[in-house]
């Protein structure tokens, strides 16, 4: 007999689809990556289509198969790790009602939060959601965009899905999610563990259109007759029912543990913290989501830029060099020869504008100190540094409710600098670790959910033991206490720009 001791972990993320096969002990195997577009079809409107997701995993899920040499029938259970926020209509017969949807950064439904919060205090409602983006990202207020601009499609919705949950009812046929999607529906009271009828009441929307929520670690069903001709696995295969994107991420970065925390840098940036208790506070708002196993919140805060604004930087300053040259190496060798606090110029990262955490949603980049003297290598130093401080500002909305683990781990594309993890260590002032997860801890959290659900594993301690450590740096004692009177500066300036951005933004 084959043994079935094999699992299939996809990262569904804004970008793309990855596929990954991880073997019974959580090593990664192989796996593929599959591109589909976004769409800007008016303004503050981002869309993807449903079905460049579900094709996407079909596509993806044959080629590792073929790649790996693995059989399907070698594969013991899937899930899915989907990005946030998404609004998928699907009919009572089960029919996709839209070509593209909204997802997590779509910002359309502006409109709409003054209608939601007429009766319903912002305060009050954050407080129970621990939902900090902006309101018009959550599925809630999608929902009543679709109601006031669409309601052919809105009369005709049975139910709405999430990312991960619409792939999970084309393998299985079952309408479900779990709690840590639920909580970015903005209706999910982080506490109770459950919907809030009341938030339901404030938009004006049945509860009946959101789907039942199971534990993320639970198998929803197998994958169909009709799913196995179309994706390569098995008919029968279990399917777990999965998680968020920033869940995942935080179960495959660290474990299921008090205080872990992790930093993504990738184009867009985030610091989260495991706790059991979410961490809420109205001004800074950070934002929660459910965690895998009930008492257990993942907290973050973020920057919208980071290897955005890098990339930038490089597309840029450098376009000098032939197409075919590796400029990030080129420009981590620029960073060695400039000393901290690059000759005394800093930059900030906001390139797409400020998040929650910073001090206004017009903050927008910029570099502070230039001279005549300043070299192309100051600024790629100071925009290594700039991102590093903006996240810094971020981290200690955390550290102020949370204690957190002795280190750091950094992850992401940018977590292969060598110099940006020295720079991250001196500014965070505390221990900073990369391990060979890197970019992976989303689909290692989706297989760890993968492997609890069908019994190969028996909770999460485990993914501790999968991290072998590469690198691990202590700050630089003098380093770090310049860094501490560069943020104080870093600080000012950042409220300042934030107040001449509201202005310019009026011209």
């Amino acid at each position: 007999m084959i043994k079935k001791d094999k699992l299939i972990a996809y990262d569904l993320g804004t970008g793309g689809i990855k596929a990954s096969l991880f073997d019974v002990k959580g090593n990664s195997l192989a796996e593929v990556f599959r591109q589909y577009e976004t769409y800007f079809p008016a303004k503050k409107h981002v869309e993807q289509k449903p079905m460049d997701w579900w094709n996407g995993v079909c596509d993806a899920t044959k080629l590792l198969l073929s790649k790996s040499g693995c059989l399907a029938d070698e594969i013991a259970c899937t899930a899915l790790s989907g990005h946030s926020l998404v609004a998928v209509p699907v009919s009572a017969n089960g029919k996709l009602l839209t070509e593209q949807v909204p997802i997590w950064c779509d910002m359309r439904a502006d409109d709409q939060v003054d209608n939601f919060f007429k009766e319903l205090r912002y305060e009050s409602w954050y407080q129970k959601t621990g939902n900090g983006d902006p309101a018009e990202c959550y599925t809630i207020l999608k929902l009543m965009w679709m109601r006031e601009h669409q309601p052919d499609i809105f009369e005709k919705t049975n139910k709405i899905l999430g990312s991960k949950d619409f792939i999970n009812y084309m393998f299985t046929g079952r309408i479900c999610t779990d709690p840590s999607y639920a909580s970015g529906f903005g209706v999910f009271n982080l506490l109770n563990w459950d919907y809030e009828d009341r938030f339901f009441k404030a938009a004006g929307i049945s509860k009946s259109i959101f789907p039942e929520i199971i534990a993320s670690d639970s198998i929803i069903g197998t994958v169909t007759a009709k799913a196995s001709k179309e994706c390569g696995l098995t008919e029968g295969t279990p399917v777990a029912c999965g998680a968020v994107d920033n869940t995942c991420m935080a179960l495959g970065a660290r474990g299921l543990k008090e205080g872990v925390a992790y930093t993504s840098l990738g184009s867009s940036s985030w610091i989260a913290v495991t706790s059991r208790k979410p961490i809420i506070d109205v001004e800074t708002r950070p934002f929660v989501f459910a965690h895998a196993k009930k008492g257990y919140y993942t907290s973050a805060v973020s920057i919208f830029s980071a290897g955005n604004s890098f990339r930038w930087l490089r597309d840029t300053m450098l376009k000098d060099y032939p197409n075919n040259t590796d400029t990030y190496d080129i420009m981590n060798r620029m960073a060695e020869t400039v000393p901290p606090g690059s000759h005394g110029v800093l930059f900030n990262p906001s390139l797409s504008g400020g998040s929650a955490q910073e001090p206004g949603a017009n903050l927008y980049g910029g570099f502070m100190g230039l001279k005549l003297s300043t070299t192309r290598e100051d600024l790629v130093r100071a925009t290594m540094e700039g991102v590093a401080m903006a996240l810094r500002k971020t981290l200690d909305i955390l550290l102020s409710q949370v204690k957190l683990q002795d280190d750091m781990l950094l992850c992401g594309g940018g977590s292969k600098s060598a110099v940006w993890r020295r720079i991250f260590a001196d500014v965070y002032n505390m221990p900073v670790t990369k391990t060979n997860i890197d970019q992976d801890a989303a689909s290692l959290g989706a297989a760890a959910l993968a492997a609890n659900a069908c019994g190969l594993w028996d909770g999460y301690d485990i993914i501790h033991e999968i991290h072998k450590i590469e690198d691990s740096l202590i700050p630089d004692a003098e380093t770090a206490a310049s860094y501490e009177k560069l943020l104080n500066i870093y600080g000012e300036w950042t409220e300042a720009l934030a107040k001449l951005g509201d202005k310019l933004i009026t011209l």
